[in-house]
């Protein structure tokens, strides 16, 4: 009787574990479904000085744009991969775009040929069909364990200010901080990159006005951002617009 009684004892706490787990699963779920949103959503948040700022969920790889910028920080071993507290591969835009360049974003980083130092760029050209981007263009965060929302400003800057020595129609933009594992202030950081980008943008045509420069004219900026922090980067870049217009 005893030996029963132990037995419908188990019997209850596994189902009881399995309730719990189940109900965890279901709950989590639902939570993760109604914070996030479907790849390939897009959005126009504003428009400052006739360049429309569209957010879209993508990743960098496969965002479609005359020029790509992504961002990376001095290379550790493995860092874009090894999670966490770099994002997990199926949800990791730095790694997607190092695979459909065939290893080169890891080649160049770990070979020294581009060490990542802050505001340090390169531009590549793409075969054809490998990336959404014709041409893509990293730009060095530095030291990961120095990094503040603040660089991003500048990062902006330097992403239009290549942009329009390119001549290109638009840009995709992609900071990849939460790819690489950085627990930044999504809203912040998206603001930051907005408001840099007007500050290049303005400073052109304070000297284009001043017939010290010629450039053509971008037409969109898109801001990509995973599912889960497409919402809260919205609300950095409509506060930044707001505050740029003001």
């Amino acid at each position: 009787m005893k030996n029963n009684f132990a037995k419908q004892s188990i019997t209850a706490f596994q189902n009881f574990r399995l309730a719990i787990i189940i109900f965890s699963v279901f709950v989590t779920g639902t939570a993760f479904a109604q914070n996030t949103t479907a790849i390939g959503t897009a959005k126009v948040w504003g428009t400052v000085d006739g360049i429309a700022i569209e957010g879209v969920v993508q990743g960098p790889s496969a965002q479609v744009s005359d020029l790509q910028v992504a961002c990376v920080f001095e290379y550790t071993e493995g860092d874009i991969f090894n999670s966490p507290p770099a994002l997990p591969p199926a949800l990791n835009g730095l790694v997607h775009l190092d695979q459909d360049m065939k290893g080169l974003i890891t080649e160049i980083r770990k070979s020294g040929k581009f060490l990542g130092h802050a505001n340090e760029t390169i531009l590549i050209s793409p075969p054809k069909g490998t990336i959404g981007g014709k041409r893509l263009l990293l730009i060095g965060l530095g030291d990961r364990n120095k990094f503040t929302p603040e660089l991003m400003t500048g990062v902006g800057s330097i992403a239009m200010r290549e942009a329009l020595k390119l001549g290109v129609d638009n840009f995709s933009f992609a900071s990849d901080l939460k790819d690489a594992g950085i627990d930044s202030p999504t809203a912040l950081v998206a603001g930051n990159v907005v408001k840099g980008i007007f500050e290049a943008y303005r400073t052109q045509t304070w000297l284009k006005e001043k017939n010290m420069s010629t450039f053509k004219p971008v037409a969109k900026v898109m801001l990509l951002a995973g599912p889960a922090f497409f919402t809260t980067a919205g609300e950095g870049i409509q506060e930044a617009i707001a505050a740029i217009k003001n």
